[in-house]
């Protein structure tokens, strides 16, 4: 496949790693972030696109998905994922792992091959097991029938099944070999996250200590923050070496309890996740995450029996809209939590969540009211903005 023409991006404010440039320049090698700007007359095949009156910010990388566009990552086929990571692509997620929901083992194993086959061709960045080994008291939509405690050598197993492409691990902790789990995890540079967890505050910080680095959607399908029994939120805030994820679609969380994580926790320690299920970029109507029975009304999906919350519709452009509209966060910190934070924790921070020189060319277009205009991956135009490009 030929390397995409060179692109210079200019009249945006672009959004760096040391601060927002006005009316910046912005040159793409290839498939790769070039050095500076072409003089004119020098490089005649350059293709010059004049975003003023725009944003433009690193590519959105989303360690938490379980589908969307009426596609599922949990269950579907190959051509499904791709349905899915093209919808999500399409709003700027141009880095995405593949989350699972609880299932027998078995199916787990050979939903890892599929999955790692994807990673292994560079659709996905990886994969992340979302159960079986929660908590059934903090089960949220994942079927209790199918939960099992995290021994290390079924957390093994799946990790074995994936080739590689394993990133991460959602458990609870507290359950009967937990913490040997976390540690053989930690041990295979692979992300261990507390979730689905009825863990004490102490219990959360054994977890921590031995190798857990993760909250899993913080604040959701975990003890309540309390006075007395602070329980796991108050430790995995606390934590340096602790990334919290956050759900801003406004159902997920209060605003006071996004502001109090990133006061709490700070802006290089929040991820903003979609946990998008297959209705994400796709409409409501009646879905199935795993094998339970999911409605979508007006945007927010719950389980048919029970009425537990079922994921999200999200996609993080309208994170990053929320982030910045709603809650008023500085576009800095946005970036940092939608781009930098999570690549970082993949350690795939030396080739995307930023825009840097040689660095792949993941950006996206935002107008002044933060609505995707333009999506770019690895140098070519997933989204091309309604400008006129000169050569």
């Amino acid at each position: 496949m030929a390397a995409p023409a060179r692109k210079v991006l200019t009249g945006a404010r672009v959004v760096l790693p040391s601060g927002t440039v006005e009316d910046g320049e912005l040159v793409i090698d290839g498939a790769h972030i070039g050095g500076s700007a072409p003089s004119a007359g020098q490089e005649p095949e350059s293709e010059r696109w004049d975003l003023s009156g725009h944003w433009i910010v690193p590519g959105f990388v989303d360690l938490h998905n379980h589908g969307g566009g009426g596609a599922s990552f949990t269950s579907g086929t190959v051509d499904d994922v791709l349905t899915g990571i093209a919808t999500h692509r399409a709003h700027g997620t141009t880095t995405l792992v593949a989350s699972t929901v609880t299932g027998e083992m078995e199916f787990l194993t050979a939903r890892a091959g599929l999955l790692s086959e994807l990673t292994e061709q560079g659709d996905l960045a990886g994969i992340h097991f979302e159960g079986p080994f929660i908590s059934p008291c903090r089960k949220g939509a994942h079927s209790e029938a199918l939960l099992r405690d995290p021994h290390p050598a079924d957390v093994a197993a799946l990790l074995d099944a994936s080739r590689g492409a394993a990133r991460m691990v959602t458990l609870a902790t507290e359950l009967p070999g937990g913490l040997d789990s976390v540690r053989l995890l930690a041990d295979r540079g692979v992300i261990a996250a507390v979730g689905h967890t009825d863990a004490t505050y102490e219990q959360t910080v054994e977890a921590i200590d031995a190798g857990a680095t993760v909250a899993t959607h913080l604040f959701n399908a975990m003890p309540p923050l309390g006075h007395r029994a602070p329980g796991p939120i108050a430790a995995l805030l606390e934590d340096e070496r602790v990334t919290v994820e956050l759900i801003n679609d406004g159902t997920h969380l209060h605003p006071a309890a996004l502001e109090l994580a990133f006061h709490r926790a700070g802006a290089d320690r929040v991820a903003f996740i979609t946990d998008a299920m297959d209705a994400a970029g796709f409409g409501d109507g009646r879905y199935l995450l795993g094998p339970l029975e999911v409605d979508v009304v007006d945007g927010v999906a719950r389980l048919v029996e029970g009425g537990s919350i079922a994921g999200s519709t999200l996609t993080l452009d309208r994170a990053f809209r929320r982030a910045a509209l709603v809650d008023k966060l500085p576009v800095g910190q946005i970036v940092r939590a939608l781009s930098a934070n999570p690549a970082r924790l993949l350690g795939l921070d030396h080739r995307i969540g930023s825009l840097e020189p040689g660095k792949d060319a993941d950006l996206v277009v935002l107008d002044e009211g933060f609505e995707v205009k333009g999506v770019l991956r690895r140098g070519d135009w997933v989204v091309a903005p309604q400008v006129a490009a000169a050569a």
